[in-house]
This record gives structure tokens, sequence and C-alpha cells, in this order.
């Protein structure tokens, strides 16, 4: 992790408020929309919580800070997309133009699913310190099952000849996530 990491967001903070934190050229700042800023407009300038001139520059590489499940239920039987996102500390762009970026989801199989794991592709986010990847599974199509449960693990995101930059720059983003980020990322059990 870069010497201005998640752990030195604003302290006053909790850390459900510090998941929609990130690093700007103009410092901390907390996503527009969000529920702690009382304006639901997503499209606002973000609220700057701590100024620190060139904050995003001095921090190095983005960072991943946070994995989350974003689909909360599914149902083998009626399959569904399972979405899932990627925090960043600071905004990063994405680029596909060679190949799409993936998030590696482990299957425990508990339900009888076939898949032991699959990929989300990368769907939306770019310019932004969120970005989501999904899977869409068809009805009934076995490769998840009721009853398997779906979890991250270490190190899930690949670049697959796509990129992930700091927004802005030709700096790459570090991919990588510790096991803590993969077990904060929860699960999410398939059900009828």
């Amino acid at each position: 992790m870069s010497l201005w990491g998640n752990d030195i967001k604003p302290k006053n903070l909790t850390d459900e408020e510090k998941k929609e934190v990130y690093a700007t050229a103009s410092g901390w700042v907390r996503e527009s929309g969000s529920k702690w800023s009382g304006n639901d407009n997503t499209a606002a300038t973000p609220e700057v919580l701590v100024a620190i001139g060139g904050l995003a520059t001095n921090m190095g590489a983005a960072d991943i800070t946070e994995i989350e499940f974003v689909t909360t239920s599914i149902g083998a039987g009626a399959g569904g997309n399972i979405d899932i996102r990627v925090r960043f500390n600071e905004s990063v762009d994405v680029d596909t133009s060679g190949g799409t970026p993936t998030v590696t989801v482990t299957n425990s199989q508990a339900g009888g699913g076939t898949d032991a794991t699959f990929t989300a592709a990368y769907t939306s986010g770019t310019g932004s310190n969120e970005i989501v990847f999904r899977k869409a599974y068809g009805a009934a199509d076995g490769g998840i099952a009721d009853g398997d449960v779906l979890s991250i693990g270490t190190n899930v995101v690949a670049l697959a000849s796509g990129t992930i930059k700091d927004a802005g720059t030709a700096t790459n983003s570090t991919i990588t996530n510790s096991a803590a980020i993969g077990t904060a990322a929860g699960t999410l059990t398939v059900a009828a």
C-alpha cells in the first residue's frame, strides 16, 4: 500500500463513511450523491473534507481499498447479474480497447453449481474511484446453484490485456488486494 493509504483518511469518519472518501488533487473528498453529504445529486462536485493540495499525485499509484458485492441476492432458477464493486483510494481510468479487466469470484459449490470460480467483467465506473464488474447467469444455467456461497479472495483483479490507470495519468494503478479486503467483501449465498 502506498504511503498515503486508506488508513490515513480523515479519522473522524466511520469505516462506513470512509468507503465513500477518496483522494483528488484538492484533498480527501466525499463521493457525490453520498447519503452522508445530504445531496443525492451524483453529478455534483464532490465535497472536499480535508484540503491537501496535490494529494492524489503525492499518493503514488491508486490502491484498492475495498471490494464488495453490489448484488445482495440471486437465485439459480431465475438467474441474473452478479455485480462486484471495487473501490480505489483515488479515481481511475479503465481502458478496454486491448481487453476487459476482470474480477475472479470463488464458488463453494455447496449447492452443486459447476463453476468453482468465475470471472466478472468490467462494466462501468471509469473516471471515478469505484468500478463495477458483472457476471450474468441465465436461468437454471448450472454454473451456480441454490446453496452455493460466493466469495472474494486475494488478488482477484486481472487486467486481461486492458488497463486500470490513475485518472488522467499514465500511472498503472495497483490491482492487488489483501486477504483482509477479500474477507471484508463478505459472501453472497445463492438462494431460490
